[in-house]
């Protein structure tokens, strides 16, 4: 059933012709952060002139927060390496993020409550709540 909300989210964005918003819902939803990026930026300024602009720049850390949570669900643990996170980001174009920046994001994260977990910085491990790791966005809103 979610393909079947997925193409019909696709026809009424077309419907109203607002195309620009299928790559920002796919990168969102797939925790794609260099989607999201690329398309904010190719339709940057049809985004500034919706006055929308910004409220796309806060979605960045909602997809960051999918991509982490799918590489939680795939390790199987609650214990995973920094450096997991970090491949990741590198392997979605974002060859820049280190370790420490990796580490960075990923304790803002916590403190701003989108994971619930610590960093142990003795292992480069991020542990994770074995309740909620990874709080309902509705929360947040």
């Amino acid at each position: 059933s979610s393909g079947i909300n997925a193409e019909y989210g696709v026809a009424i964005l077309k419907q109203y012709n607002l195309q620009e918003f299928e790559g920002v819902v796919e990168a969102v939803k797939c925790g794609n952060i260099k989607l999201l990026n690329d398309t904010i930026e190719k339709n940057a300024a049809f985004f500034i002139r919706a006055g929308i602009y910004l409220i796309l720049e806060k979605l960045k850390v909602i997809t960051l927060r999918n991509l982490f949570k799918k590489i939680y669900l795939i390790t199987g643990t609650f214990q995973i390496d920094v450096a997991r996170f970090q491949v990741a980001l590198n392997w979605l174009g974002l060859e820049d993020v280190d370790s420490d920046e990796t580490e960075c994001i990923l304790a803002n994260m916590i403190n701003d409550g989108y994971i619930k977990g610590y960093i142990s910085e003795q292992h480069k491990k991020i542990v994770v709540s074995k309740v909620t790791a990874f709080p309902k966005l509705s929360s947040f809103l």
